[in-house]
């Protein structure tokens, strides 16, 4: 049953006001309680239950095992909508723009698809050397700044059977590969040099959704000669800071970083 909205002043209150307890929950790192609910927005307890109520009727909210509320299967029918992949690109051109304007490399987004890796968008190096394009190119995704970041955060199922190894310097075992991914987990961004490709280098962020969870992944990449041991925790860094306004816009809670099990 979808929210009646009214014209008058008062509904216009109640809808900022059903927005504003919508977006509380959306951009929590949890589900949210009832009494936080109330805490924070300092509403009634009878309007916030009426509010709440509304907005479990129109599938923008549910309540979990223990009665605290989440976002509503209406964001999970959004998600998997056809369009919603260009969606998700339309909104992280931005980002993507800012990223290749501060470092001058080629910027990729990408995107777990079963046991792949998937990349959508690209902006360009500003360099007349710089690596090629790579959307719709299907490389060994462990051997990939991009790959590690899906893996590490349980975004990609783990590689199955032997790794393949395109060069001397790409993992060797799933050993070195699990270790890689923790420290990944530790540090909050993962880098591959000369592992897909010698003389390639690149260094991977995530893009967290709603519930936190890791939806996709930013890399920049160039050569060596330019992304290397040097300075790669600086573009590190500033990738994980730029990746953050991206996944606020997705819903997930600018809060104290989010403790990855290692």
């Amino acid at each position: 049953m979808p929210i009646q909205v009214s014209t008058t002043p008062l509904g216009s209150q109640a809808v900022d006001r059903a927005c504003a307890l919508l977006a509380l929950v959306v951009e929590s790192g949890g589900p949210r309680t009832f009494t936080s609910l109330v805490d924070e927005l300092g509403l009634a307890k009878s309007t916030t239950s009426r509010l709440l109520q509304a907005l479990e009727r129109s599938r923008l909210l549910q309540r979990d095992h223990s009665g605290a509320f989440r976002p509503g299967a209406l964001f999970s029918t959004y998600a998997a909508r056809p369009s919603a992949l260009t969606d998700l690109v339309e909104l992280a051109r931005p980002t993507l723009e800012r990223i290749g304007e501060l470092t001058q490399e080629s910027v990729n987004l990408s995107v777990p698809r079963g046991r792949e890796v998937v990349q959508v968008a690209q902006v360009d190096s500003r360099y007349l050397l710089g690596s090629t394009n790579w959307v719709g190119v299907d490389v060994p995704a462990h051997c990939t700044a991009l790959g590690k970041v899906l893996y590490a955060f349980g975004a990609l199922p783990p590689p199955p059977g032997p790794l393949e190894r395109p060069t001397p310097s790409s993992p060797t075992d799933h050993a070195e590969l699990d270790r890689t991914l923790a420290e990944v987990r530790r540090r909050g961004w993962a880098v591959s040099l000369d592992e897909l490709e010698v003389g390639l280098g690149a260094v991977a962020g995530p893009v967290r959704g709603v519930d936190g969870a890791v939806v996709a992944a930013v890399s920049v990449s160039g050569p060596t000669t330019r992304i290397n041991d040097h300075g790669i925790s600086r573009l590190g860094e500033l990738l994980v800071s730029e990746l953050r306004g991206l996944s606020a816009q997705l819903g997930h809670h600018l809060g104290p970083p989010r403790k990855e099990a290692i």
